[in-house]
Order: C-alpha cells, then sequence, then structure tokens
C-alpha cells in the first residue's frame, strides 16, 4: 500500500512538473511573440521605408562611408565589439556567453543605416540579433535558469524571423536547427512555435506583407524528367551557396588583414559598393532588392544578376556593414534559379522558386525549415519538388554556411558524430 501511495504521489509531481513548464513557456512566449511582433513590424517597416527612399534618392548612395563611419562609432560608443553579430548570438545558447543588452539598439539603427544608404544587405542577421537580445534580456529579467535563458533566447529569434516574413512554421524550426546541424532542440518546440505565431498575427494586424507567391499553375507534372531537371537546379544550387559563403568568409578575413583600423575598411567597403553601383549602372544590387526577387519570381532575371549580388553583399558585410544574408540569399537563388533552371527546361518561374528554396537551404544547412518555408512561401502543391531540391542541396553543399559559429554534429554523409564548425 505504501508503495502504491509512493507511486502516485511520484506520478503527480511528474504530471505537475509538465504542467509547470507547459504553463510557464506559453505565458513567456506569448509575452516575446506580442513584443517581438511589435518591434519585428516597426523593424520591417523602417527598413521598407528605408529601401523605398534609397531608390528613389540617387544621391544617398554616395553617403554610404559616412554612414559607415556613424556605424563603427556607435559600435565603439557603447563599447562594443563590431563583429558581436549573428555568430554571437548562436554561440551564446551552447555556452555562458550573455548576449549584451546594447546589442538590439545597435543592430537596429545600423542595419537601417546601411539599407538607407545603398549597402546590399538583409534583415533576418538584424532580427536574429534583435530577437536573440530580447530573449536574453527577458531571461534576466525573470530570473530564469542558464538553459531555460538559452530556450528564451530561441524564442525571440523565431518571433522576430516571424515577423519580417510572416513564415510561423519556418521561423520556428530555423531557430530549432540552425544551432547545431544535426540536432534539434525540441526543448524550446513549444515556445518557438507560440512566440512564433503570436508575431505573426501581430505583425499581419501592424500591416507588414505576408510573403507569398502562388506558382500552382506553373509547377510542372511530377515525372522522371522533372525530377531530374529540379535535381539538377538543386546541384548547382548547392555550388552557388558554397561559393557564397566562401566569398562572405574570404571578404571579411581579407579586408580585416589588409585594412586593420576599422574606421577606413568600412569607408572603403563603402567607396567599392559606390564604384560598383555606378559601374552596373543601376541600384538592383544595392538595399535587399525584393523587387529583383518579385522579378525573378514571375520569370525575369538577369543572367548576370546572381553574382553581381554576391559581390555586393560579401563587400557590404565584409567590410563591417550591417544587416543579414537571407534576402541576399533570397535574391541569389531566385535569380539563379529563374536563369538557370529555364536552361534545363523548367519554367523560370518555377526555376526562382526552387532556387530561392535551395539556396536557403544550403547557406545555413536547414532543411525542415527550408521545406516548410516553401509550403509557407509557394503552397503545398509542389512538396515532393521542394522536398528533394530542399535534400539535394542540403547533401550536397557540405559543410559550409553562412554562419560559423554553426555547429554540425552529424555528417551530412553517413550516420557519424563529427561536431564541426560550419566553414
Amino acid at each position: 500500500m505504501e508503495k502504491f501511495k509512493n507511486l502516485i504521489i511520484h506520478k503527480s509531481n511528474s504530471a505537475w512538473q509538465y504542467i509547470k513548464a507547459f504553463v510557464k513557456w506559453t505565458l513567456i512566449a506569448f509575452a516575446m511573440g506580442l513584443i517581438g511582433g511589435a518591434v519585428g513590424s516597426l523593424f520591417s517597416i523602417c527598413i521598407t521605408y528605408a529601401n523605398d527612399l534609397n531608390n528613389n534618392q540617387w544621391y544617398l548612395i554616395f553617403l554610404l562611408p559616412l554612414g559607415g563611419v556613424l556605424i563603427v562609432s556607435l559600435y565603439k560608443l557603447c563599447r562594443i565589439d563590431n563583429d558581436l553579430g549573428t555568430n554571437f548570438v548562436l554561440e551564446s545558447i551552447r555556452s555562458k556567453n550573455h548576449i549584451p543588452y546594447v546589442i538590439a539598439p545597435l543592430i537596429f539603427v545600423s542595419t537601417i543605416i546601411t539599407h538607407l544608404l545603398g549597402g546590399s544587405a538583409g534583415r533576418e542577421g538584424a532580427a536574429l540579433q534583435l530577437g536573440g537580445s530580447m530573449g536574453a534580456v527577458a531571461g534576466k529579467l525573470l530570473k530564469l535558469e542558464e538553459s531555460d535563458v538559452h530556450v528564451a533566447v530561441m524564442c525571440g529569434m523565431s518571433g522576430l524571423f516571424s515577423s519580417l516574413f510572416c513564415t510561423p512554421v519556418a521561423a520556428s524550426f530555423f531557430a530549432l536547427e540552425v544551432i547545431s546541424v544535426g540536432v534539434a532542440y525540441y526543448s524550446a518546440l513549444v515556445p518557438c512555435f507560440t512566440s512564433s505565431v503570436i508575431a505573426y498575427f501581430v505583425s499581419l494586424h501592424l500591416g507588414v506583407a505576408p510573403f507569398r507567391f502562388d506558382i500552382s499553375k506553373i509547377i510542372p507534372q511530377l515525372n522522371f524528367i522533372s525530377l531530374i531537371r529540379v535535381i539538377g537546379l538543386a546541384a548547382a544550387c548547392a555550388v552557388i551557396s558554397i561559393i557564397f559563403c566562401v566569398a562572405m568568409r574570404k571578404t571579411q578575413k581579407w579586408s580585416k588583414k589588409f585594412i586593420k583600423n576599422e574606421y577606413w575598411r568600412i569607408i572603403i567597403g563603402g567607396i567599392v559598393i559606390i564604384l560598383l553601383t555606378l559601374a552596373v549602372g543601376c541600384k538592383d544590387y544595392n538595399g535587399a532588392g525584393s523587387n529583383i526577387i518579385t522579378n525573378a519570381l514571375a520569370g525575369s532575371a538577369k543572367p548576370e544578376a546572381f553574382i553581381l549580388k554576391i559581390i555586393f553583399t560579401a563587400v557590404t558585410i565584409g567590410c563591417g556593414y550591417k544587416g543579414g544574408e537571407i534576402v541576399p540569399t533570397l535574391f541569389i537563388g531566385s535569380t539563379f534559379g529563374c536563369v538557370f533552371g529555364g536552361l534545363l527546361g523548367l519554367d523560370p518561374s518555377f526555376g526562382a522558386a526552387i532556387g530561392l528554396i535551395c539556396l536557403f537551404c544550403g547557406v545555413i544547412n536547414c532543411p525542415v525549415a527550408s521545406i516548410f518555408l516553401s509550403v509557407e512561401v509557394f503552397g503545398a502543391e509542389g512538396l515532393i519538388f521542394f522536398g528533394i531540391a530542399s535534400a539535394v542541396s542540403y547533401m550536397l553543399s557540405g559543410y559550409y554556411g553562412l554562419y560559423s559559429s554553426q555547429k554540425i554534429l552529424y555528417s551530412k554523409l553517413k550516420a557519424e558524430y563529427i561536431n564541426i564548425n560550419a566553414k
């Protein structure tokens, strides 16, 4: 009888722990989703306005070096290492490193300056830093345990990502997958989903336009030929993803090696972007380039667009300007897919859609998030094509990635623990 009583007590205590954890994280994630959705929406609106203003005012590009000096000065004024970015956020989840509170306002302002003055960058890298910083602040204010602070950081990341792209499922799995490839942090599943969904509804309410495209009429028949074409495009995209990652890494390394002074580095980088813009004779490769992505998904892209965007983005980020790499990735993938997919016999618009997802998968090593992104952006009709394309891109992109702090825990070729950093 005593054993039975102890068993009942043990079961009750165990059940209470689950209930307590569920309620705790639902409430925390709900609050972070509200705040993250509001901050992410404001950030998205500011970035859109900055890009529109830059596109309409040619002279702003000539102020880019001055904007670079302002960015470096802001980081020095706050006594923050200019290199603290998305990599530091990812490292903080696996370690006891604490994200400085001032990172959120710094990256917010610096990214807007970069976009306003014509630097080639995205917005999600800033969103991950914003979200991670918010999660760290929430963890400290609520006096959470170290492991719980890590979950709060992931929760903030997924919420901000969701508010920018209005893709809550992809945002949730991105936060779960991106830290350690081969291992998903499923303990953060409820918090990340809750934060993402709440942020999604907040962003819709505040007028953020969802990232959606209807390709249902151009999806090819599912047969051997169409599958081979998609696999061929995915393999080519894997190569482009490696080129992009290497270009980003090498440009940053070389700029630091040959230009030691941060101010001169970012000034020279700004001058190079000005010269490149004048050389190509248009501003297609400045800012986020969302209009170029839309054109590619409509079936129109310049053959050289993808390589020029790689160059513009590598110089911008490598020399110290702030922003993300994912929107440029979508630009590169959609324009390359539009052109190369057409050569393979695919509809250029469908090729652009496949290319967009494949590049995303190749540079961040998150196949599940990539598949969910394809469903949320393009619908589920082409799920088989997007699924196999993501798998091929993930495998053939090797151990390269945009984030050097990303851990590749398991081999892409066999069931083997390797525990290396992304190249």
